[in-house]
């Protein structure tokens, strides 16, 4: 009933103890009330943060640092509509929203995209019919292009560059249509993308060739809610699920011959840089079978049995939300 949207600080990595454990409790450091429950939300700046409502308002809220207090600093009411925008009911839910500063897209129930910007009162542009079923979940493909995943197994990839309001391109699951509920792309390899959906199963894509997954890989019991490739090493994924579990898959070939920083952790922890990433690990994602021989998956939390409904992943840090009202930070991901 009574929804808040809350910034907490979980500590500087310098105060890291022995095994690289946090000292000292999470602190909250403000909170504000949200009018609806809150489906997605995504840091636009640094102090700007995008919040998706199951009323189809969409809010830019301000982090205000220095007084550490929280505002909104600006509302699109009903981005997502049913009706039509004027009725009190009509509102649909936002089902997802990424930024790319200053541009917002947002997707919702209505199967309408809309593309803001940050510092615009009106939408720049809405493709009122994009879909006939429920978009659940966008993301950039470049800066000109999106890709939404909507409830009959379809992922799409839209030029905004086009003024006709159809998709570029349509790819299907084969069979039964399952609703996919999440979608990311590789990071550095932008044809590669993955999706999960209502049957717990991971797809992955070549946006290059066919219109059908390259892999379908058996994973979750339970709806998967949530996938991320991590943002500078890649050949790690990480998918969470409504059966309580949360997955890490791991594509690197040999793991004796990676760079140390798998093992040190901590502070003095080095990414790989772009061109330095072996293409052959890269393919790993677009063989036929990648379990087969070079895959590695590991359950993060093997006794869990409430949702785990959400994820994200910074550097060394994963941090995850789950049905026990409960949000966990891991800093040991590659312990």
């Amino acid at each position: 009933q009574d929804n808040r949207i809350s910034i907490w600080s979980v500590g500087d990595l310098g105060n890291a103890g022995v095994n690289g454990e946090y000292q000292g409790e999470p602190q909250l450091l403000c909170d504000i009330r949200h009018n609806g429950d809150v489906m997605d939300m995504q840091f636009l700046d640094q102090e700007r943060i995008v919040v998706a409502s199951s009323t189809g308002t969409v809010t830019v809220f301000r982090h205000h640092q220095n007084n550490q207090t929280l505002s909104a600093n600006h509302r699109w009411e009903k981005a997502h509509y049913h009706v039509d925008q004027d009725t009190s009911c009509g509102g649909a839910a936002c089902t997802g929203v990424v930024c790319n500063n200053p541009e917002i897209v947002t997707v919702g129930e209505d199967g309408r995209i809309n593309l803001f910007r940050a510092d615009q009162k009106d939408a720049v542009r809405t493709i009122d019919n994009a879909d006939s079923s429920t978009l659940h979940a966008v993301t950039f493909l470049r800066t000109t292009e999106i890709l939404t995943v909507n409830s009959i197994g379809q992922l799409k990839i839209w030029d905004l560059r086009q003024q006709r309001n159809e998709p570029s391109q349509i790819f299907s699951l084969t069979g039964d249509r399952v609703p996919l509920h999440c979608v990311d792309r590789h990071p550095n390899q932008q044809h590669i993308v993955a999706t999960g959906g209502q049957d717990g199963m991971l797809s992955i894509w070549d946006i290059r060739q066919g219109t059908i997954p390259v892999s379908l890989l058996n994973a979750h019991e339970a709806e998967m809610w949530e996938v991320h490739f991590h943002p500078s090493n890649p050949d790690h994924l990480f998918t969470c699920s409504e059966d309580g579990s949360l997955w890490h898959w791991d594509t690197s070939t040999d793991v004796s011959e990676k760079p140390s920083f798998l093992h040190q952790g901590g502070r003095s922890t080095t990414y790989f840089s772009h061109n330095t990433i072996n293409h052959s690990v890269v393919s790993a994602w677009l063989s036929n079978d990648p379990t087969k021989d070079r895959m590695e998956i590991t359950n993060l939390i093997p006794n869990q049995t409430l949702s785990v409904n959400s994820l994200d992943i910074l550097g060394p840090c994963l941090v995850y939300g789950t049905d026990a009202e409960a949000i966990y930070v891991n800093r040991q991901l590659f312990a």
